[in-house]
């Protein structure tokens, strides 16, 4: 078994959605880097549940301690420790779930892989709520690469059908991605975002949920990183984006439109901006032959519409072998998409440290 990711950054994370704490480990932290806790706090927060009414209502202050790998705040050389206490479990919600497993949630194979001891409760280790110790991880990733001019953004590119705009990563405005690390609903057109809201609150009046895809960008790469084949800059970062529970999908530059392309459109050519090479399109996403092209490296996340709905589901009963019908209760969230975001773009800030780390050596 392993919940870790990771070679030069090493994160491993542990604990159950109701767990009495959850956490993460990190390794490969340089000794003498001041934790900024401050940038912890606040992703920690963008990324909390029931602060709206297009998240679940759990309310988990979702407040974090280290409790090894520093003194006085900064690191010493042992391995990071930070865990989150979890306050507000409603478990007996889940008792009926031990026989009838939920569809499209991993209750049923997980009920096969452990011999029926799988912590059903709000999910136990395949839950979204993961995600957390995974956001502490990133956070400290994020603020290590800042400090190399590296900067991460994610924003919401579509809820359901309603999209938003494109965006030229290399002409748009660096204080208006900035400023989506302070929205709890990250999308550039104001006007489509009540659109958005909207389609999640019509899925969630009908007993409904609803899905969405999650775009990130990563500026200032340098070119070179990564490598061919098995460690490919796609690879690594398309390996951390599925550890995030609901992500079904990932393409990278034009993805797969490219499919309908003609190799004449789909090609970027190259030109000089001053002494730097660059390319006139980005379809390839700033990664070629797995490397990275110092072009952004943008890709987007197919987020899948979250399974715990209201409306009555068939299953079956794994005790009697019948089919059965099942009525979900407990609290969940209409749509993940809006708090997939931080995680997705926390969890990148991870590979992409990982990945800049392996070619420092």
């Amino acid at each position: 078994m392993s919940y870790s990711f990771g070679k030069n950054y090493k994160i491993t994370v542990f604990g159950q959605s109701h767990s009495k704490e959850i956490g993460v480990v990190i390794d490969g932290i340089k000794t003498g880097y001041q934790i900024n806790y401050d940038l912890i706090e606040k992703n920690l927060d963008r990324r909390r549940p029931g602060k709206n009414k297009y998240s679940t209502t759990r309310k988990e202050l979702d407040s974090f301690k280290i409790v090894s790998g520093e003194v006085d705040g900064i690191t010493c050389g042992a391995p990071l420790c930070a865990v989150i206490e979890n306050k507000d479990q409603k478990s007996k919600d889940y008792e009926e779930l031990r026989d009838k497993p939920r569809p499209s949630h991993a209750d049923y194979p997980a009920y096969i892989k452990y011999n029926g001891h799988n912590d059903i409760r709000g999910g136990g280790q395949f839950s979204g709520r993961m995600t957390a110790p995974m956001v502490i991880a990133g956070s400290i990733a994020e603020d290590i690469l800042s400090d190399k001019n590296i900067k991460i953004y994610s924003r919401i590119k579509s809820i359901g059908k309603v999209k938003d705009l494109d965006i030229d990563y290399e002409k748009i405005d660096l204080e208006e991605l900035q400023n989506l690390k302070n929205e709890d609903f990250p999308v550039l057109n104001k006007s489509v975002k009540e659109e958005m809201q909207k389609e999640i609150l019509k899925a969630k009046e009908n007993l409904d949920s609803v899905g969405g895809i999650v775009e990130i960008a990563v500026l200032n790469m340098p070119a070179g990183i990564g490598e061919p084949l098995f460690n490919s800059v796609e690879s690594n970062i398309a390996s951390a984006i599925f550890s995030i529970p609901g992500v079904k999908g990932i393409e990278f530059g034009s993805g797969f439109s490219s499919a309908e392309m003609l190799g004449s459109i789909n090609n970027d050519a190259y030109y000089m901006d001053g002494e730097t090479v660059k390319t006139k399109t980005n379809n390839h996403g700033g990664i070629i032959g797995g490397l990275s092209t110092s072009m952004p490296i943008v890709f987007r996340v197919a987020v899948k519409p979250t399974p715990s709905i209201a409306k009555v589901q068939d299953t079956v009963s794994l005790k009697n072998k019948t089919d059965e019908k099942l009525e979900i209760h407990g609290r969940h969230d209409p749509s993940i998409v809006p708090r997939a975001a931080v995680a997705l773009e926390m969890i990148t800030a991870v590979s992409i440290l990982d990945l800049v780390m392996e070619g420092e050596r």
